[in-house]
């Protein structure tokens, strides 16, 4: 390993900013010495906790994301945020930025505030935001909140990062009961009705009381609702008492191994597509070919299935075996 890349990790686990924010970039744009730092960092993870925030847009979220950390750095806890944003068209960047709405805590030293882009990825979750995870974790970080982009029910990959996933949901928007059966219901940990001073509070609590009565969870967890207003502080400590009742309870359960063991087979499952993906687009395919393909498809001449096999088979994939399709009767 170089001496650059000691010295990067050394000043890493010593949780120099800078460092810190070379290393997520470099996993980000995915670097010629991303993976050799990757594979150096593991083992000095494990140690964090990692609390997922998502829900609909406008909720308060960022809002949430600043309160919360302010409630751990009171109690001396040291506070990493990856606030994953839309990419810009142009750039493939985040386009809020550093998430400058965060006053209170960009110039505190015990929190490092980073924004990523989602790059497409439809579940919220850009493929480097688990690495950046990895690094705030080795870097010490007690604490990292994941902040999705806030995509409604497509939030669910943030199950494959978060210790902890907090769903957060807001009166007033008019579709409650939609944005609670869309997919938020199965992953959500902790349940937040952000903005509770709004009207509607007592109707979507029913609401949602109704459809957690109706869901059972295998581990036997029963999600709490926690009624805040961020902007005012108010129900912070609730949340946190309701974020460590549920870790409390995880590391009681039988089920928290097999959690664990599930969380890293999806880790290995993304980790593996997307090499895969590099690998046929890097070594299967060229830019031309690909260019020639998507116009056959476009103009309806070929099928994309079979461009696929195609490629496929360059690295030695056997004919898939098709399917024998029962007569009618049989």
């Amino acid at each position: 390993m170089s001496d650059a890349l000691t010295g990067l990790i050394e000043n890493i686990r010593a949780q120099d900013t800078r460092a810190i924010a070379r290393a997520i970039s470099l996993v980000e744009n995915d670097g010629a010495q991303a993976l050799a730092l990757l594979q150096r960092l593991f083992p000095y993870t494990g140690r964090a906790v990692v609390l997922g925030v998502t829900g609909s847009p406008g909720v308060g979220k960022s809002t949430l994301v600043d309160r919360l950390a302010q409630y751990y750095r009171v109690r001396g806890e040291t506070v990493g945020i990856i606030a994953v944003d839309p990419s810009s068209p142009f750039t493939g960047g985040a386009i809020l930025g550093d998430r400058i709405r965060m006053h209170a805590l960009g110039t505190d030293p015990g929190v490092f505030i980073r924004s990523m882009a989602t790059r497409g990825n439809l579940g919220g979750l850009a493929r480097a935001t688990g690495d950046a995870v990895l690094i705030l974790d080795a870097a010490g970080y007690e604490k990292v909140i994941v902040e999705t982009v806030g995509v409604g029910q497509g939030e669910v990959d943030i199950v494959k990062t978060a210790d902890v996933t907090i769903v957060v949901l807001m009166p007033g928007l008019g579709d409650d009961v939609q944005t609670i059966k869309a997919g938020l219901m199965e992953i959500g940990d902790v349940f937040v009705i952000n903005k509770a001073d709004r009207e509607g509070v007592s109707r979507i609590e029913s609401e949602l009381n109704a459809m957690l009565a109706m869901a059972e969870r295998r581990d036997g967890w029963h999600p709490p609702i926690v009624k805040t207003i961020a902007t005012e502080g108010q129900g912070i400590e609730e949340l946190g008492n309701a974020i460590a009742h549920f870790l409390e309870f995880r590391e009681r359960s039988p089920q928290a191994d097999r959690r664990r063991q599930e969380m890293a087979e999806q880790r290995l499952h993304a980790l593996l597509r997307d090499r895969l993906f590099d690998f046929a687009l890097r070594h299967l395919t060229t830019a031309e070919e690909m260019a020639r393909w998507a116009t056959q498809v476009a103009r309806r001449e070929r099928d994309p299935y079979s461009i696929v096999e195609e490629i496929l088979k360059r690295c030695g994939r056997p004919e898939p075996t098709p399917l024998s399709i029962p007569e009618r009767g049989d």
